[in-house]
């Protein structure tokens, strides 16, 4: 389907369920071009003020493991802090279902990702290859949950479209619906005046604390394997609070102490 503009792409799926669409392959074509914030090309937002975060020593005197803390006044990072609680309709398994983050709280890691809309282009490379190496997320206790501004009723579309069409298929994870958009802008990837979202990542403990973040522009997709490597070092740091993890480490290989001397260990050995 060829991508037409995004307000009244979006304006005319909020007021139609979009289960009652015909198949993505007999669609009518759009010749309308991609908007330029689609390519990457919007202009930049307003950045958020400094926060206040406690030095490196402050938290090496209070406890072993070394994380910064931040501020939870103004405008402070989600990293760090506890992630904003939610609950949403999904789709799961072809059924309409109700996810509530915080029933996670205490038994899994969170991986929640966010993409633009249904029935587009990288979206669907991003949904499929989590969904395919769901297991290895599985052995690492963690859950995935996809969200977008999209109904669950385009949601249910999608899924029961095959890939080769640029379906999703059967998925092995929950996709929710923001059709509110409040989860979007809670988490701070909402493009308010085209009203979906950026590709904002988060890794969310046990603990429900943002752990790791990260956001792509519109046609930049994100990586697995980089999401399950940060994943395994995050784990690893928590498992091992007076260590950290070097540039690029994955497991099995050394980690380093976060002490001026004892550091120089990593360094003589590399």
């Amino acid at each position: 389907m060829a991508y037409c503009s995004l307000s009244s792409f979006v304006s005319s799926r909020s007021s139609t369920p979009t289960a009652s669409l015909p198949p993505a392959a007999s669609r009518p074509s759009n010749s309308r071009s991609l908007p330029k914030s689609f390519l990457g090309l919007r202009s930049p937002t307003k950045g958020f003020s400094p926060c206040s975060i406690r030095s490196a020593s402050s938290v090496r005197s209070s406890s072993r493991r070394f994380a910064a803390k931040a501020s939870l006044e103004g405008d402070w990072p989600l990293v760090g802090n506890k992630s904003p609680d939610f609950e949403a309709e999904a789709v799961f398994d072809q059924e309409f279902i109700n996810v509530k983050l915080s029933d996670y709280l205490g038994k899994k890691y969170v991986i929640l990702f966010f993409y633009p809309l249904d029935f587009t282009f990288v979206c669907p490379t991003e949904i499929t290859a989590f969904s395919d190496r769901y297991a290895e997320f599985e052995k690492l206790n963690t859950e995935i949950l996809g969200v977008s501004i999209d109904s669950v009723f385009s949601h249910l579309a999608w899924v029961q479209t095959d890939r080769k069409a640029g379906g999703l298929g059967d998925l092995k994870y929950p996709l929710i619906s923001d059709v509110t958009k409040s989860i979007s802008k809670s988490y701070r990837v909402l493009i308010p005046d085209q009203g979906i979202a950026l590709r904002g990542l988060f890794i969310i403990d046990k603990e429900g604390v943002i752990q790791h973040s990260t956001i792509n522009n519109l046609a930049i997709g994100r990586s697995v394997d980089e999401t399950l490597r940060t994943l395994q070092a995050l784990q690893y740091v928590q498992e091992n609070p007076d260590e950290v993890c070097p540039a690029g480490w994955k497991p099995g290989e050394k980690s380093m102490k976060p002490d001026p001397k004892l550091s120089k260990e990593y360094f003589a050995a590399i």
